[in-house]
């Protein structure tokens, strides 16, 4: 098997999650850490602020019982509240279980009973409605409190009667090794997993990431805006990396005011899935199309792919310069303007970005550092950097972390982030994390000389036709799904005898495309449109450019409804859930084969 290690540069790991908020107040105590939504206006929050404010939730969770070691659910969006609580559970040695807030009624129920929650935080009526509803089965749970009915104020009132002294024991008693959170993960089968991350796991990957995206979380004036959900790993891994960098946080907990929140709060970086950067090119290049300015989007699109790929080459010619310029002015400073109009950097994982989109942004200004890791992971594994970029990869392994690549392709990887194992799930644990301590991903990849991971598809997702051949999906989705009016696409053709796609059309994106053709706005009244199937054809010809002859699409079904979060097609880092899909649309997907 080949290995590729990078050594660790710092000491193992001590303390807790919660120790930088003590050393801030400290150090710093009137500088804002965060900004919370006050009508129109964000409102600071500061250093010595926001450690008083845990410290008065924690000392309510002491107040209500929970002991060392014991499970807090917290159900709600993303908010400053959902953070104020995890960093008051982990002060005093509790275990902090995040639900999302899309969850069905079975999986809160699930999540409650399997995690022995003994008290839960929800946002309003309606998520503690569905947590009440799972009290016959889970006769740990003992109090719920609601966000929006005052959960802050009546914790922090509640645990006026704990002393100084008993937190202070409570809070310095917490160490790496402790369990800080269990993140239960949704597979293909089966029910939710629940990832054992400890505080030292979340330290071994931030201690060396911050250091090295120094130039992210250590410049003047650095600011993020977490609009993903804080449930998943992802934006929780961000979030304590600021926190112990004093890097400001904003919360903007419904995508709907996403814009207005970016412009107002001027973030100097974002992270995102990959699925958000196409949105902002497909809807950007749909506008322009629409608007007569189609011709001009295309020319800067080009401009900014060829500018961003000579900067591998040695850099830009005279005439790519001027021509980047002029268009910088026309169209990239507006693209920048709607992240904006600060953002340095972006930060990308769920999936796999692309090279088209990797250069798009990198030529408009807003480089993206593509990064690597799952929740088993705590999340990133390997990360792109700012001063070392190669696009197409999802970077090097992070100091103290090593790749090796299976037989059969697969990723595995070791290091201190890596979870314990399952809770209370030792057959899963030993499926997951071999003899020899690596953990397998599910993920097929490669990494070249310098290290740089590539990832070329999903173990369980490869298809293999009728004929035997092997074809990883997600190639040809990636590409089609770059088209503006493409919402999603998923590969079909395991055990056909060839390859087949059913894609789903942007709501929004269409209504342009068919006012201009003088159509109807609606999809379901478009499906077999044969205008709308020749421009739809033009991104299969263009995924199939990319593979070969027997991995091409040779029939594809456009569907009349897209795909949700809701609907649960869509996960919550908005990839497919190829099962879901498939269940729901077995009728089309023979029908692709039978007429």
């Amino acid at each position: 098997m080949r290995e590729y290690a990078v050594p660790a540069v710092t000491e193992p790991p001590t303390g807790s999650l919660s120790d930088p908020v003590w050393a801030n107040a400290s150090s710093h105590p009137d500088l804002p850490v965060f900004s919370r939504r006050s009508g129109e206006a964000w409102q600071d929050v500061t250093a010595a602020d926001f450690a008083a404010e845990v410290i008065g939730v924690a000392k309510g969770l002491i107040a209500a019982g929970v002991k060392h070691g014991e499970r807090v659910a917290l159900l709600s969006p993303t908010r400053y509240e959902w953070t104020l609580i995890d960093y008051a559970i982990w002060s005093i040695g509790a275990v902090t279980v995040p639900i999302y807030e899309t969850s069905s009624p079975s999986q809160v129920q699930w999540i409650l009973t399997d995690s022995e929650a003994v008290v839960a935080v929800v946002e309003n009526a309606t998520h503690g409605a569905v947590v009440e509803s799972a009290r016959a089965e889970a006769p740990a749970l003992q109090e719920v409190w609601q966000i929006e009915a005052g959960a802050v104020d009546q914790l922090t009132e509640l645990g006026r009667q704990i002393s100084d002294a008993e937190y202070d024991k409570r809070r310095t008693a917490v160490t790496p090794d402790d369990l800080a959170t269990l993140i239960y993960t949704s597979g293909t089968t089966g029910r939710p997993k629940g990832c054992q991350i400890s505080h030292g796991n979340f330290l071994a990957e931030l201690t060396p990431a911050v250091k090295i995206l120094d130039e992210l979380f250590d410049t003047n004036g650095a600011s993020t805006l977490l609009f993903l959900p804080l449930a998943h790993v992802f934006a929780r891994i961000i979030q304590v990396g600021c926190v112990m960098k004093r890097v400001k946080v904003a919360h903007s907990p419904d995508v709907k005011n996403l814009v207005a929140d970016l412009g107002s709060f001027q973030p100097t970086f974002i992270l995102s899935v990959p699925r958000v950067f196409e949105k902002v090119y497909n809807s950007a290049s749909q506008n322009a199309h629409s608007s007569g300015k189609g011709k001009i989007f295309d020319a800067a699109a080009e401009t900014a792919i060829a500018y961003s790929q000579a900067q591998d080459k040695g850099g830009a010619s005279f005439g790519l310069k001027a021509k980047h310029a002029l268009f910088d002015r026309l169209v990239f400073s507006k693209l920048r303007a709607v992240l904006g109009g600060k953002v340095q950097y972006a930060v990308s994982g769920g999936a796999p970005l692309g090279d088209k989109l990797g250069h798009f942004f990198r030529g408009i200004g807003v480089p993206v550092l593509e990064g690597y890791g799952l929740t088993e992971t705590t999340a990133a594994v390997a990360v792109n950097l700012p001063d070392d970029i190669r696009i197409g990869t999802v970077g090097r392994p992070l100091p103290g972390v090593t790749v090796g690549v299976a037989d059969d392709g697969e990723l595995l990887f070791k290091g201190g982030q890596v979870m314990s194992g399952y809770w209370k799930n030792d057959e899963g644990t030993a499926a997951a994390i071999d003899s020899d301590g690596w953990f397998h991903t599910g993920d097929l990849g490669e990494f070249d000389v310098d290290g740089f991971i590539k990832i070329t598809g999903r173990k369980k997702e490869i298809l293999v036709t009728a004929g035997g051949k092997n074809v990883a999906p997600t190639v040809l989705e990636d590409q089609i799904r770059l088209h503006p009016l493409v919402s999603q696409c998923m590969v079909v053709g395991d055990g056909k005898p060839f390859i087949a796609a059913l894609i789903t059309i942007d709501p929004e994106n269409i209504v342009p495309w068919a006012t201009a053709h003088d159509k109807p706005t609606d999809v379901a009244s478009l499906t077999n449109d044969a205008d709308l199937i020749a421009e739809i054809q033009k991104a299969v010809d263009e995924a199939n450019g990319t593979v070969s002859k027997a991995e091409a699409i040779r029939k594809f079904q456009i569907l009349p409804i897209d795909w949700t979060q809701e609907s649960g097609e869509l996960s919550l880092k908005l990839s497919l859930r190829r099962h879901i899909v498939m269940a729901n649309h077995e009728a089309d997907v023979e029908a692709l084969y039978t007429k």
